[in-house]
């Protein structure tokens, strides 16, 4: 009895691509609306991806009040809606958000990594390549 050998063919390119930095987008929404207090709740234009756990940064340009907020940056703790998220920011004493149409939008967006930030319950350890909801695949083949 002869042994075939198991000849597998090339392993398509387009199967395995190499994780690109242009392939990855900040996971970026437009901000509606924002109810200040103990913890922010922000509205955004869209359904976000952002899960519990995430480090968030707002951007509010001149022209929508609150701009006391511009660049702060918190902790989602909780999604109420697919629209909107609960960030640990305390905005008691800030001016009220302003919708306004201006050619800057106020922008909500997830930041860090891997190497910042409890990931799971067992503290900071490598389970993924990226916090979930911080980027999007824009990849040509995901």
């Amino acid at each position: 009895m002869s042994l075939q050998p198991i000849a597998s063919g090339p392993i398509p390119p387009y199967s395995n691509p190499p994780i690109e930095p242009q392939n990855f987008l900040p996971s970026r929404f437009v901000i509606s609306a924002m109810t200040l207090g103990f913890t922010t709740l922000v509205t955004t234009s869209v359904n976000h991806n952002y899960v519990i756990g995430n480090l968030c940064r707002l951007l509010i340009p001149k022209g929508y009040g609150c701009t006391q907020l511009n660049e702060t940056e918190g902790y989602v703790s909780s999604v109420p809606n697919p629209n909107q998220v609960v960030l640990q920011i305390n905005s008691n004493g800030i001016n009220a958000f302003l919708a306004a149409n201006l050619r800057q939008q106020p922008q909500i967006l997830a930041i860090g990594d891997i190497n910042t930030g409890v990931t799971n319950a067992n503290g900071r350890q490598s389970t993924g390549t990226f916090i979930p909801g911080s980027f999007l695949n824009i990849s040509p083949n995901p």
